[in-house]
């Protein structure tokens, strides 16, 4: 073992080379028509509901399973989109009808996620039944139950985005509070878990990109709703440190020590990162409190479209998808299992050589419709780029 003394991910085999520059526009124009025509592919219409994923395997690209929370993803993404835009993707369906299929079971679900990113759709869309689902989130106790990081930030969210709709503006508050005592200053990160959580002893200072951008969006939005400064300097300082951390080429990389602020292990690297969940958290942060992060975000979108770890696109043309992520080809995540045993005894140590043995070159052959959500709300129709056709 060695004791690692930067706070990036080394690079491997032709990496070190510039990628290719990128017409940043004519990218997020082609992301967005591809991301309606996958949503279209994706959706289940006699369930109204979308699948939980597109995945290649022997017999071709197959859909499979169902999902609600990326159901109420769609759903958001879809909010602001044009009539033939929605119709591309729903049918003959419209999104409150679709809504409305979830809220019917909401009292059943038992995922905190599921429960907010519903009432977060619900809200955008002014459901008449939004109040069903902020009575079932209440009863989950969002403000003192034991529950992740990125499930919490939804929560604020959902309760705190423009809407005429109802919400509960003490609970946002307690879910604000709760989180901005999670945030380490020292890091300028959070946990996987809010405070109170008691995660396995090897894991509990492992942190991932979803924990950095969920709540910088989340407190983002707080600060620009409620006029909360805490709420935005916090959502400055973490989105500070995300621009710091982010790779060579572009990368935002998965997993990090919560405690020190630095990388523990790059890969996977993930399409949705790069398009759509780190543009969405900068975007919020720049609305609320003005700061800029374009740069990193055209990095982040270039990568994904010249990957230099593997020698073509996870955009995917041909077969008219974004594919998942670049990833190592290892047995069992070992690679991040050993980077988080090691950092957790000794917080500079990691282990060597990984990018030798399991080298980032592996491609996951699979789509999901989280991801096209999450690019529609991070690139809407209505921003300065243009407007793809479906």
């Amino acid at each position: 073992m060695v004791i690692d003394t930067d706070m990036t991910v080394a690079t491997v085999g032709h990496m070190d080379s510039p990628a290719a520059a990128s017409d940043t526009a004519g990218d997020i124009r082609r992301l967005r028509a591809m991301a309606v025509r996958l949503l279209g592919r994706m959706y289940l219409p006699e369930q109204r509901a979308f699948a939980f994923r597109l995945r290649r395997n022997e017999c071709g690209d197959v859909l499979e399973g169902v999902s609600r929370r990326y159901t109420a993803i769609a759903l958001i993404g879809l909010v602001g989109e044009t009539d033939d835009t929605v119709a591309a993707v729903l049918g003959d369906h419209a999104p409150r009808e679709v809504c409305s299929r979830l809220i019917d079971s909401v009292e059943e679900f038992a995922d905190i996620g599921e429960v907010a990113l519903t009432l977060w759709a619900a809200r955008l869309l002014e459901h008449s039944d939004v109040q069903k689902i902020i009575d079932r989130l209440t009863a989950m106790s969002p403000d003192s139950a034991l529950w992740p990081t990125v499930e919490l930030s939804w929560c604020l969210t959902a309760l705190t985005v423009e809407s005429s709709a109802p919400t509960d503006t003490g609970l946002a508050d307690a879910i604000a509070a709760r989180l901005m005592s999670s945030f380490n200053q020292r890091s300028c990160l959070f946990p996987h878990w809010a405070d109170g959580a008691a995660p396995s002893f090897l894991r509990a200072h492992v942190t991932c990109f979803a924990d950095f951008v969920y709540p910088t969006q989340a407190l983002a939005v707080r600060h620009q709703a409620a006029n909360d400064s805490r709420a935005g300097e916090i959502a400055c300082l973490c989105a500070d440190r995300m621009s710091e951390l982010q790779g060579p080429q572009g990368q935002w990389w998965w997993h990090y020590d919560s405690r020190t602020g630095r990388v523990l292990e790059g890969y996977p690297v993930y399409a949705i990162h790069q398009d759509s969940m780190a543009p969405m958290a900068f975007d919020a942060v720049r609305d609320a409190c003005g700061q800029d992060h374009t740069d990193a975000v055209e990095r982040g979108l270039n990568w994904l479209m010249n990957p230099p770890e593997i020698s073509d696109s996870l955009v995917d043309a041909e077969a008219d998808v974004i594919w998942r992520k670049v990833a190592r080809h290892e047995p069992g995540k070992l690679v991040r299992g050993l980077q988080a045993a090691a950092s957790r005894l000794v917080p500079p140590l990691r282990v060597p050589g990984t990018n030798l043995i399991f080298p980032p070159r592996w491609v996951d052959y699979e789509s999901r419709p989280y991801h096209m959500g999450w690019i529609l709300k991070a690139w809407p129709a209505d921003s300065e780029h243009d407007s793809p056709q479906p």
